[in-house]
């Protein structure tokens, strides 16, 4: 049961306070043997669930770590598996009769219980070219994990400059409460968005480029160095922090249109 639920049956008399007590009590920190310490309450303290970051753990206890997890919630996000472990892992949880959605060009994988519930947030996605996409794809599957809803659109960058015009257009028309914008190479990308819409910005620099900024280094200084005002920056490949941004603000933003 998750924590809502718990103060739901509360509110509506179908558990007594004590019962109520003892379940809540159980999302605080989960302890699994001596490899991890699970942040159990994190999403309904901060509106951010907790991602198993994968690429350095052992597969074994990765599926500790996820089946301890789906015990207290629908859902876990599980970054950067690798690429040995990935099939294995959804071998794994297709036998346990789970859900899974992947992205494009990375190893990062959604698992859940029951169908994601949508908040009405929307996200907006654009990568400045085809290499940008599988940091893209974690930014997407972070917000899905968040019950938003996201829009993609890939190969956008300056380098064909008009391309990019349609999609915002299009973000636009749907009314999205925040974009995100992955690019590598000299970044610009993230700049130019910013100065054309008039929601939250949040830039994702990324590996991709060679030469004197190769590794993401003259992405993040461009980024960084915008003179474009609501543009947020996060760092290199960050897809996942990007994600947990852009969804957590479009989030707020619906919770308070249902407010009214």
């Amino acid at each position: 049961m998750e924590s809502d639920e718990v103060l739901d049956s509360l509110k509506s008399g179908k558990i007594s306070v004590t019962k109520a007590k003892d379940l809540l009590s159980l999302y605080s920190i989960d302890k699994i043997e001596n490899i991890a310490q699970i942040d159990v309450g994190r999403k309904n303290r901060r509106g951010i669930p907790e991602v198993i970051y994968a690429e350095k753990k052992k597969f074994a206890d990765i599926k500790k770590i996820v089946q301890q997890v789906l015990k207290k919630s629908n859902s876990v996000l599980i970054s950067r598996l690798n690429k040995k472990d990935f099939s294995k892992l959804k071998s794994y949880v297709k036998k346990m009769k789970l859900r899974t959605r992947t992205g494009k060009n990375c190893s990062s994988l959604l698992i859940f219980k029951n169908a994601l519930k949508n908040t009405k947030g929307k996200v907006g996605i654009v990568t400045a070219g085809t290499s940008d996409i599988g940091i893209a794809e974690e930014s997407r599957l972070m917000c899905e994990a968040m019950n938003c809803i996201c829009l993609c659109s890939f190969d956008v960058g300056i380098a064909g400059i008009h391309r990019v015009f349609p999609i915002l257009k299009e973000f636009k028309s749907k009314d999205v409460d925040a974009i995100i914008v992955v690019a590598g190479m000299d970044g610009a990308l993230a700049t130019l968005v910013s100065s054309l819409v008039d929601v939250p910005v949040i830039g994702v620099p990324t590996s991709i480029g060679y030469g004197y900024g190769e590794k993401g280094i003259a992405a993040l200084a461009s980024m960084l160095q915008s003179c474009s005002l609501g543009l947020s920056v996060v760092n290199i490949d960050n897809g996942i922090g990007a994600g947990a941004i852009a969804a957590n603000i479009a989030n707020k933003v619906n919770k308070k249109k249902a407010k009214k």
